[in-house]
C-alpha cells in the first residue's frame, strides 16, 4: 500500500495546455475515481503517473518516493505501478496463468507464482488458469488483467476505463468483483472514468477534472449533494437550477423556501445567514416529490405533467408549476419510480425533500 501525492502538475502539447496545476492526494489503501468528460485531461494525467509521458512542471510521489519532478523522471518500469487498460490487453497466445505472471521475474514465471491466490482474489476459479483468454467472457478477461496488475504487488494500481467495453449487466458484476479484489489486496488505486455512476459507486473519493483542472475532490455523497460550481453540478448527475434569493438561512425560489445544505452560507460569505443575496438554487430531480393532485402536504405546489420519459425502474418528468395563471409557468425536472409514472397532462402536486445548494449570481 502506498500514498500517491501529486503537486502542481502541468502538461502541454505543442503549446496547448492540457493540465493546469493539478494537486491530488490518494490515501494508502483507498480508491480514487478520477472523473471527467472526454478532453478533460484524464488520460494525460494517467500517462504522467505511469511514466509514459513527462510532466512540464510539478511533482509525483508514490509511497513517499519521488518518481517525477522538474529534474527527475523515473521510467514506467521503475515506478511499481500496476496498469489495467481499457480492454484488458491480454496476450492471446498465452494461457491465463502465463498472462498473470508475465511481468514477474523468470523464476517466478516458471513456478506460476501466486496464480491460484490471485485467481481467487479476483473471483475466478482455479480451473481458468490453463484456459486461453479468448475462452473467457469480457468480464473475466478484465479480472485476469487485474490479477496481472496485482501480481508484482505494486504500490499503486491504475485502472483506465476498464469496464467501458462491457455490457450493462456484466459491467455491474465486474465492477463489484474488481472493487472486492482491490479491497482484499489493500491496494491503492486510481480509476480513470467518464462514467459518473461508476465513479460514485466505486470511489472512496472522487476527483472531477474539467478543462485540465481538478474542480473538486470529495467523498461521493458530498460531491453529488454539494458540488462547488454550477458547471460541476450539471456534470455530475442531473441538476435543477432555479433563480432565487438567500434570506435568513433559506433559499427562496419557485419551489418555495428551501433549507440550505451545510457549509453553503460560508461559500457565499454569509456565515450568519442574515445577509440577502441573489443566487441560483440547485437541487436534484429526485428531491422533488411528485404527489397526487389531491394530496395535502405543507408547502406543496400545484403542477402539471408536461412530458414523460419512461426508463423502466424510474421516469424523468418535465413539470410546469402553476403558481399564478397570470404568469408564465416554470418548467421543472423531476424523477419518480417507474411504477408511479404519471401521464402527460396529469395534474399533480410537488414538494421538495432535503437541502439545496446555491451559487452566487
Amino acid at each position: 500500500m502506498s500514498t500517491l501525492r501529486i503537486a502542481g502538475v502541468s502538461k502541454a502539447f505543442d503549446g496547448h495546455p492540457v493540465l493546469h496545476d493539478v494537486h491530488l492526494t490518494v490515501k494508502s489503501g483507498s480508491l480514487l475515481a478520477l472523473l471527467g468528460p472526454s478532453g478533460s485531461g484524464k488520460t494525460t494525467l494517467l500517462r504522467l503517473l505511469c511514466g509514459f509521458e513527462r510532466a512540464d512542471a510539478g511533482s509525483i510521489e508514490i509511497g513517499g518516493r519521488r518518481v517525477a519532478d522538474d529534474a527527475l523522471h523515473l521510467p514506467a518500469e521503475q515506478r511499481q505501478i500496476g496498469y489495467v487498460p481499457q480492454e484488458g490487453a491480454l496476450f492471446p497466445h498465452l494461457s491465463v496463468a502465463d498472462n498473470i505472471v508475465f511481468g514477474l521475474p523468470r523464476a517466478q514465471r516458471r513456478t506460476r507464482h501466486r496464480v491460484s491466490e490471485l485467481l481467487e482474489l479476483v473471483g475466478l476459479p482455479e480451473s481458468c488458469a490453463n484456459r486461453a483468454p479468448q475462452q473467457l467472457s469480457g468480464g473475466q478477461q478484465q479480472r485476469v488483467a487485474l490479477a496481472r496488475a496485482l501480481a508484482p504487488a505494486p504500490g499503486l494500481v491504475m485502472l483506465d476505463e476498464p469496464f467501458s467495453s462491457l455490457d450493462a449487466a456484466l459491467r455491474v458484476e465486474t465492477r463489484a468483483a474488481v472493487a472486492r479484489a482491490l479491497a482484499a489486496a489493500g491496494a491503492t488505486a486510481v480509476l480513470v472514468t467518464h462514467d459518473q455512476a461508476e465513479a460514485l459507486s466505486l470511489g472512496h473519493e472522487v476527483a472531477v477534472l474539467l478543462h485540465g483542472r481538478v474542480v473538486q475532490t470529495a467523498a461521493p455523497q458530498t460531491l453529488y449533494r454539494r458540488p462547488v460550481t454550477r458547471e460541476l453540478a450539471a456534470f455530475v448527475g442531473e441538476a435543477v437550477l432555479l433563480p432565487g434569493r438567500v434570506s435568513a438561512g433559506f433559499a427562496h425560489c419557485a419551489l418555495g423556501a428551501l433549507p440550505l445544505a451545510d457549509g453553503t452560507q460560508a461559500t457565499l460569505g454569509n456565515v450568519d445567514g442574515n445577509v440577502d443575496g441573489d443566487v441560483d438554487v440547485m437541487l436534484r430531480p429526485e428531491q422533488i416529490d411528485v404527489l397526487p393532485h389531491d394530496a395535502i402536504r405543507p408547502g406543496a405546489l400545484d403542477a402539471r405533467v408536461r412530458d414523460v420519459t419512461f426508463q423502466g425502474q424510474d421516469a424523468a418528468l418535465t413539470l410546469e408549476l402553476q403558481l399564478d395563471p397570470a404568469q408564465a409557468s416554470t418548467p421543472i425536472r423531476a424523477r419518480v419510480p417507474g411504477f408511479r409514472t404519471p401521464q402527460p397532462g396529469e395534474r399533480v402536486r410537488v414538494a421538495v425533500g432535503g437541502e439545496v445548494s446555491v451559487y452566487p449570481r
